[in-house]
């Protein structure tokens, strides 16, 4: 499918009416055409910020699972679901997000298959690889602790169109972009969390998520991201930590220009009144506080198969001071 490319962060909405991210939706089947805006191109237009909005992953299992994916992917794939549900409850008790995964673009399905343990926590970094043929397999993969033959940088692009369409639209031809630009390093993956920052794109084994990211825009990512440092204007923030450190790290990267991966690494965190929070920081030249609140937008549909509006979360900096 051929869409063209989202405009940059800083670049002004398209004219009213602009078909761009809504004409490849008649060709998606269904409902879609009816939809007068879809979710991703309504949170540009609207200009929401995503920092602070990185869904909490200390770590993950990935699960090779070519084919299509229904809405619950691991529960509605070619993946025996009764593995699926085992592996959900094995997530869920050693704090483990578990996502499928699948090579960009059309391939057969291999006989022998992939899967990865992924440690994003701060100081123990880690991608382990290993196959399986049989889905009982991946149910003797331990989660918690180092495994696997270690590997290098990957990243996953949400392309997991029956969860949302905007993501299929706008993270495919993404994931092809990096496939072709890191080959055997990126992978197309189910449901990660804000389909309307598409494309989604996460940079492995840190957990960094980037929003809105385009095919142009893919390979300056993943550059920066192996000379070891972040693009603040397209992080959502490190899966490591909490959303209000998130949110004082974004703020205190724009005041002092930091772009370093590790750099203004969270010290700790006091919750000050409902909806203040200090975050302690360490700071180039001694640690940082940082008092950031949270507090909701506009309601509006958050996902393209809302069938109500919700209220968005948002973050705004109240003060920044030496320690």
């Amino acid at each position: 499918m051929n869409t063209p490319d989202p405009p940059g962060p800083g670049a002004p909405p398209g004219p009213a009416g602009d078909l761009r991210w809504r004409e490849p939706l008649a060709r998606l089947g269904g409902g879609a055409s009816r939809i007068a805006e879809r979710c991703a191109a309504s949170s540009e237009n609207r200009g929401e910020h995503f920092y602070g909005s990185a869904s909490p992953v200390p770590r993950w299992f990935l699960v090779e699972q070519p084919g299509g994916w229904g809405p619950e992917a691991l529960l509605e794939s070619a993946l025996d679901p009764a593995v699926g549900a085992r592996l959900l409850a094995r997530g869920a008790a050693t704090g483990t997000r578990v996502l499928l995964i699948r090579r960009p673009g059309r391939r057969s399905a291999p006989a022998t298959r992939s899967w990865a343990v992924v440690d994003s926590r701060p100081g123990h970094e880690r991608v382990g690889w290993g196959t399986w043929t049989d889905p009982a397999e991946l149910l003797d993969v331990p989660l918690d602790t180092p495994t696997g033959t270690p590997g290098g940088p990957l990243y996953l692009v949400c392309a997991h169109g029956r969860h949302d369409t905007c993501c299929a639209i706008r993270g495919r031809p993404v994931a092809e972009a990096l496939e072709a630009l890191r080959p055997g390093s990126a992978w197309e993956c189910s449901h990660v969390g804000g389909d309307r920052f598409a494309a989604n794109v996460i940079a492995l084994p840190h957990g960094l998520y980037y929003a809105r990211v385009s095919a142009a825009a893919a390979p300056a990512v993943a550059a920066a991201y192996e000379r070891g440092e972040v693009r603040p204007d397209l992080l959502r923030g490190r899966s490591a930590f909490a959303a209000p450190a998130q949110a004082a790290q974004h703020h205190a990267r724009l005041a002092l220009g930091e772009t370093g991966l590790d750099a203004l690494r969270p010290l700790g965190m006091a919750r000050l009144a409902e909806r203040d929070w200090r975050v302690r920081l360490a700071g180039p030249n001694g640690a940082l506080l940082v008092t950031v609140r949270s507090g909701v937008g506009a309601p509006v549909r958050l996902t393209c198969s809302s069938t109500r509006a919700e209220l968005p979360r948002t973050w705004e900096l109240v003060a920044m001071e030496p320690a």
